[in-house]
């Protein structure tokens, strides 16, 4: 995962919290993304389109520097279809929840020096300082909700798959030439000179 937190890139839809300024109880907050910012997420992502995106999102601290950011995503994505590249719509209606934990240390393989994943489903993220990107947060769970191979309802591979030009003189159905025919009846023909 990225930094949800960083100088240099600012995000789409950017909603910083300052953890050391929250209250004890924790922090809700309520997204909903202008046209401007669904404009700039399709685009991050390669949407046809984004009309519209909100969030009910919950920043709680617990004991040990844990934090915990649970959340509801509501949005209406337009992609292209995988198959035939018309529109397809998603409805997106997901939850989320993450797990961060202060002055973790980021596990790195020693070889290669990349960051190394944690298999388990709730284990906590690195958190390094004070500020907490919640909007970023959101965009990262809207990629990840949206759907990676769209399809538009009722349409199969064979659909758009060019037909082949021999395909009504090879025989019955049933009947379909070995791709090495040619070759084994080269191999039984008796040469030349022998």
């Amino acid at each position: 995962m990225s930094e949800y937190f960083d100088n240099k890139h600012k995000s789409e839809i950017e909603r910083v919290i300052d953890l050391d300024r929250m209250a004890r109880s924790g922090s809700a907050l309520d997204i909903v993304a202008s046209e401007s910012e669904c404009a700039a997420l399709a685009k991050r992502f390669g949407f046809l389109g984004l009309q519209a995106f909100a969030a009910r999102v919950t920043v709680d601290l617990q004991p040990g520097g844990q934090v915990v950011v649970e959340g509801r995503l509501r949005g209406k994505i337009i992609q292209a279809c995988v198959l035939t590249l018309e529109p397809v719509t998603q409805e997106l209606d997901d939850v989320f929840r993450i797990v961060f934990q202060k002055d973790l240390a980021e596990e790195r393989d020693p070889e290669s020096g990349e960051a190394v994943l944690n298999a388990q489903a709730d284990a906590p993220e690195p958190l390094t300082g004070n500020m907490l990107d919640v909007g970023e947060i959101v965009a990262e769970q809207l990629a990840l909700a949206a759907e990676p191979y769209p399809r538009r309802a009722g349409v199969k591979l064979e659909d758009v798959l060019p037909k082949s030009k021999g395909a009504g003189r090879r025989g019955a159905p049933g009947q379909q030439r070995h791709p090495f025919a040619g070759l084994a009846a080269l191999r039984d023909k008796p040469r030349r000179g022998r």
